[in-house]
């Protein structure tokens, strides 16, 4: 670890809060929390001047910090403002930016699979809209969905003691995904009943290079049509699958990103 001067400055204390600072610049010496980390600080947590801190920007960049004052934003409300101390280096990011494409399950298992999959390390989160999915692009956009996704996915941040926020990007159809510009290797989960001649273990990545950037596919309750899974492969899509059991579509993108993290980075 750093002080702000980029001299060696001693490890952060283990049980220091975390806070989310996306205007922070590396060279401030004070930084002011938005709205709702302000008021988690000072309502939620009982945090004063004087108490020591620790804020990121999500972009790689960590902080020790002591909160120094208290000003009124904008709107009224109270904001608090942090003195930068030290940096603190963060935990090293996976070598292959890997983005779950989920498609939306039912109730709130998307939370949870959001939760996990950003502890886990995934770069980016997109949403997706399949023939077996219980919503349409549409009903997400209009309800809370997305808004709740990107909150449970800074809080994992936060508690994971990553600096990076994961993108939760805006939600697609199944054909509009398969249109956009692919990473270096797009993976496709399917069941192991599926049944063709297709279908690669994914045990077989061992014998290969690890990708620039991937993206692995997880179908709804249900899977994915074989309309579907031939669509993926004429795009390029490799099929694979996780071994002889059918997991859970609420844990078998847990499982995939934990299976391709220990074969593509040092663990």
């Amino acid at each position: 670890m750093r002080n702000h001067h980029g001299e060696a400055a001693p490890a952060p204390p283990p049980r220091v809060h975390r806070f989310f600072a996306p205007s922070m610049d590396p060279g401030d010496e004070t930084v002011t929390l938005p709205r709702e980390e302000s008021e988690h600080l000072s309502r939620v947590l009982r945090l004063s001047v004087g108490d020591t801190v620790a804020v990121c920007d999500g972009r790689g960049h960590e902080f020790l910090a002591r909160v120094s004052g208290t000003a009124v934003g904008p709107d009224r409300r109270r904001e608090i403002a942090v003195q930068l101390l030290s940096r603190v280096e963060p935990a090293a990011e996976p070598s292959v930016a890997l983005t779950l494409v989920q498609a939306v399950l039912k109730g709130d298992k998307m939370d949870d699979i959001v939760r996990d999959a950003v502890m886990l390390g995934a770069a980016a989160i997109h949403p997706i809209i399949s023939h077996r999915t219980e919503a349409t692009v549409a009903a997400v956009m209009r309800g809370s969905r997305l808004q709740r996704w990107r909150r449970v996915a800074l809080a994992s941040v936060k508690q994971s003691r990553r600096a990076t926020l994961p993108e939760i990007r805006m939600p697609l159809g199944f054909e509009d995904f398969l249109a956009e510009p692919p990473p270096a290797l797009r993976l496709m989960l399917v069941e192991p009943s599926a049944g063709t001649a297709r279908v690669e273990s994914i045990g077989a990545l061992r014998q290969e290079p690890p990708p620039m950037d991937a993206a692995v596919l997880v179908g709804p309750e249900g899977g994915w049509t074989d309309q579907e899974c031939t669509r993926a492969h004429e795009r390029g899509v490799r099929l694979v699958c996780l071994g002889h059991r059918t997991l859970r579509a609420d844990a078998a993108p847990i499982a995939a990103i934990s299976v391709l993290q220990f074969l593509w980075n040092d663990l």
